[in-house]
């Protein structure tokens, strides 16, 4: 004989299963009637995907907010900056719009950005003498300084700054191959 003793039996008795609690008939119907809930919402749901599928697809636009209105330019543009990574390119080019109001006017008339490697972060300006080029080189410190508050540490290392590059002088009507004037004799 085994020593194990079936479930729900005591030590002495005959073993007696046990029952579980049996449902009403509303409880009964609750159950019926939540089953069938699920059921439609599943079905309504699958016709409404068909549906949607025979007009196009996708969702539809409400009158709610959705990622899909239009957007005014200024918000599409901010948007598109920031999605690309323009920040910086952004920032520089500002920068070149307002190089009156960082620098004053009177080093604006004479000395202009060119154009900003990001890679380096150096910006290029070119002055149209070489006065105003020595100018900006002894400013370029404090101007690194200025442009860095604005853009960001780290925006702009360093200025290059260029000074005229005038038409070569030309001597004569006759050339020899590849010369370049008279500097090219003296060393």
């Amino acid at each position: 004989m085994s020593s194990e003793k079936p479930e729900g039996t005591s030590g002495s008795g005959p073993a007696e299963p046990v029952k579980a609690p049996e449902s009403s008939g509303v409880d009964l119907a609750r159950v019926a009637l939540r089953a069938a809930k699920e059921q439609a919402k599943a079905r309504g749901a699958a016709v409404q995907q068909k549906k949607q599928a025979r007009r196009g697809g996708g969702l539809r636009s409400g009158s709610g907010a959705d990622g899909r209105d239009p957007l005014p330019l200024g918000a599409a543009i901010n948007r598109l900056i920031t999605e690309r990574g323009w920040e910086t390119p952004a920032a520089v080019g500002g920068v070149m719009g307002r190089w009156p109001q960082i620098v004053g006017p009177d080093l604006a008339n004479h000395c202009m950005p060119e154009k900003y490697d990001e890679d380096e972060r150096v910006l290029t300006v070119l002055c149209d003498s070489t006065a105003w080029a020595t100018q900006l080189r002894l400013l370029a410190p404090r101007l690194v300084a200025r442009l860095n508050e604005d853009l960001g540490q780290g925006t702009v290392k360093l200025i290059k700054v260029f000074g005229p590059g005038g038409p070569r002088p030309s001597y004569g009507r006759l050339r020899a191959p590849g010369s370049v004037g008279p500097g090219d004799t003296y060393g």
